[in-house]
C-alpha cells in the first residue's frame, strides 16, 4: 500500500469533538507554525535579577532622546522603570492607591469558574491594571485603581509625578499620533473622553487659544481602553468600538461608532499592528483595519472561552510578536494568567498553550519580546531553547484511512525533520471515537522507524526530545488495511 503522508495543516483546531479535528492539530504548547512547518517557540531567560513587588499588569518599552532603552512595568501596587542593564527602579508616586491583585468574585451572568453561569444580580471590582505610554521621551501612566495621570521624566532619583491640571478618577489613558493626551472614562464618567491641548499635557481647560476638549460617547457601555491605529485612535468599551479622528479646530476630534456587540473583555485585551487592531471580546475575537469592526473566526474559541475563568477576565492581556506575525493573549484558566492563545494574522491560523505570564511587550525597543510572570519575574523571550522544564509538544486530532471504515495497521514511520532526533513521536489509537485509547511509543526517530499499532483512527503526538530549534515537516506512515487481530 502507498505511504500515508501525515500532511497536517498548520494551526490548532479545537472546536467541538475530537472527530471535528480530524486531520488537524488539536492540542499544543510552546510550538508555532511558520510557512507550514512546525517549530518550537523560542525559550526564555530572566532579564531582571530580582522579582518586582506586586502582580504585574502592564508593560511598555521605549527609547529616550539619548537612545537609552527603558521598560516600564506596572503592578497592582507599584510602578517600575527598568533600564537596558536590567536594573529596576521603583518610581511609584506618593499616595498611589494600591489596587487589587485579583478581581472580586463575579456575581454577574457568566461568572464563575469554567463557564458556570450565575444570576445577573451584582457587580465586581476588576483586578487593577495600568495604561502605559510615551509622551515624547517621558513615560505617562495611569492605574485604574488610582485614577491619576502620572508622568516620569527619566530621573531615577525621582518618582513619577501627577500631571498638573489633568482630570482624576480616570479609567485609562493614551497618547494619540497627533500628540494629544487622552483621559479615558475621565473624571469618573465611564463614557467621557477628555483631552489636553496639543503638545501641552498640562493644559486641559478648553479655550479659543488651545485645542483641549472633551466628549461623552453615545454608548451604553463603559470605556475600557484606547489604541493607536493608522490615522485614528480606536476606543473600546465593554459593549462597542468607536474611532476618534483628528479634524482640527474648532471640534478637534470627530467620533464615530464602528462596531457594536464587540466590546473588549479587559482593559489590556487589544493590541495594534500594521494589519490593524485585534482584541478579545466577551465571547469571541475581533479585528479593525478601517471601515467597520469584523468578527475574527477562531478555530479554538470553544476551547478558550470554555476554560476561561470569568471571575478574572480583567487580567486578559494582549501583546504582539511582530517577528512572527502573531497576536498573543495571556488569559487565566485558574486564578492567574496561566495560558495563552495565539492568532497568526499573516498565515491565518491559531495556536494554544500553557505559560505563566501576565503582561509583556513586543520586540523593537529591545531585541527580543519581554514577558513578565505574575510572580514579578521579567523574561527575555524567543531566546534560546530553555523552558524551565515545560513540555513542548503538538498533538493531532484523529487520522484515518478513507472515512474511517478501514482498520489501519502501521509498521513503519519515515520521519521528516530538519535534524533527526530532536523530537519523539507517540501514536494513540482507537477503533471508534469513544473507545479506550491505546498509546504506542514514544519512538526515538530513525530513518525509517519501526512501529507497530492498529486502529481505525490514530492520533500523533510530537514532543521536543531535547533543547533544540527543531523543524517537523510531513512524516509518512507505511500502513496497510487490516483487521482487529
Amino acid at each position: 500500500m502507498p505511504l500515508l503522508p501525515l500532511n497536517i495543516p498548520p494551526g490548532i483546531v479545537r472546536n467541538g469533538t475530537d472527530m471535528q479535528s480530524m486531520g488537524r492539530w488539536r492540542d499544543a504548547s510552546l510550538v508555532r507554525w511558520r510557512n507550514g512547518v512546525m517549530q518550537p517557540i523560542g525559550g526564555w531567560r530572566q532579564r531582571v535579577e530580582t522579582a518586582l513587588t506586586g502582580t504585574p499588569r502592564a508593560a511598555h518599552a521605549w527609547r529616550d532622546n539619548s537612545s537609552d532603552r527603558w521598560l516600564a512595568v506596572g503592578t497592582h501596587s507599584r510602578l517600575y522603570a527598568i533600564n537596558a542593564l536590567g536594573t529596576a527602579t521603583d518610581i511609584t508616586p506618593t499616595g498611589l492607591v494600591v489596587g487589587d491583585a485579583g478581581a472580586m468574585a463575579n456575581t454577574s451572568f457568566g461568572g464563575g469558574f469554567y463557564g458556570v453561569q450565575r444570576p445577573d444580580t451584582g457587580s465586581k471590582i476588576p483586578a487593577t491594571t495600568w495604561a502605559l505610554d510615551s509622551w515624547g521621551e517621558y513615560l505617562v501612566a495611569c492605574s485604574d485603581a488610582d485614577g491619576r495621570i502620572l508622568e516620569w521624566q527619566l530621573n531615577t532619583a525621582n518618582d513619577a509625578a501627577v500631571v498638573a491640571n489633568a482630570p482624576t478618577s480616570n479609567g485609562s489613558m493614551m497618547v494619540t499620533e497627533e500628540r494629544f493626551l487622552f483621559a479615558l472614562a475621565a473624571g469618573g464618567n465611564p463614557r467621557k473622553v477628555q483631552w489636553s491641548d496639543r503638545e501641552a499635557n498640562t493644559v486641559w481647560t478648553p479655550a479659543a487659544t488651545n485645542q483641549a476638549g472633551d466628549v461623552e460617547l453615545q454608548t451604553s457601555g463603559q470605556i475600557l481602553c484606547g489604541v493607536r491605529t493608522r490615522g485614528q485612535a480606536l476606543i473600546l468599551t465593554d459593549q462597542d468600538a468607536h474611532t476618534a479622528t483628528y479634524q482640527g479646530p474648532p471640534f478637534v476630534y470627530g467620533f464615530e461608532r464602528v462596531g457594536t456587540s464587540c466590546g473588549a473583555i479587559s482593559r489590556r485585551a487589544a493590541v495594534a499592528v500594521d494589519a490593524g487592531v485585534f482584541w478579545m471580546g466577551q465571547r469571541g475575537f475581533f479585528a479593525y483595519s478601517g471601515g467597520g469592526v469584523q468578527p475574527l473566526p477562531s478555530d479554538v474559541g470553544d476551547f478558550v472561552f470554555g476554560r476561561l475563568n470569568r471571575t478574572q477576565v480583567s487580567k486578559v492581556y494582549a501583546v504582539a510578536n511582530s517577528q512572527y506575525g502573531e497576536i498573543w493573549w495571556f488569559y487565566p484558566a485558574g486564578t492567574e494568567c496561566d495560558s495563552y492563545v495565539i492568532y497568526n494574522y499573516v498565515e491565518g491560523h491559531w495556536s494554544i498553550g500553557s505559560i505563566s505570564r501576565s503582561c509583556g511587550v513586543d520586540r523593537g525597543t529591545f531585541s527580543n519580546p519581554i514577558y513578565v510572570s505574575p510572580a514579578g519575574i521579567v523574561y527575555d523571550h524567543d531566546f534560546g531553547n530553555h523552558y524551565d522544564g515545560a513540555s513542548v509538544f503538538a498533538e493531532s486530532g484523529p487520522i484515518s484511512l478513507g472515512v474511517g471504515e478501514q482498520v489501519l495497521s502501521a509498521v513503519e514511520l519515515i520521519p521528516d525533520e530538519a535534524t533527526q532526533g530532536d523530537t519523539t513521536v507517540t501514536f494513540k489509537t482507537r477503533f471508534h471515537p469513544n473507545d479506550t485509547e491505546r498509546a504506542y511509543g514514544p519512538y526515538t526517530l530513525a530513518n525509517p522507524t519501526p512501529v507497530r499499532f492498529t486502529g481505525r483512527q490514530v492520533r500523533m503526538l510530537v514532543t521536543g526530545a531535547r533543547l533544540a530549534d527543531w523543524r517537523v515537516g510531513v512524516p509518512r506512515l507505511d500502513v496497510r488495511a487490516g483487521g482487529r487481530r
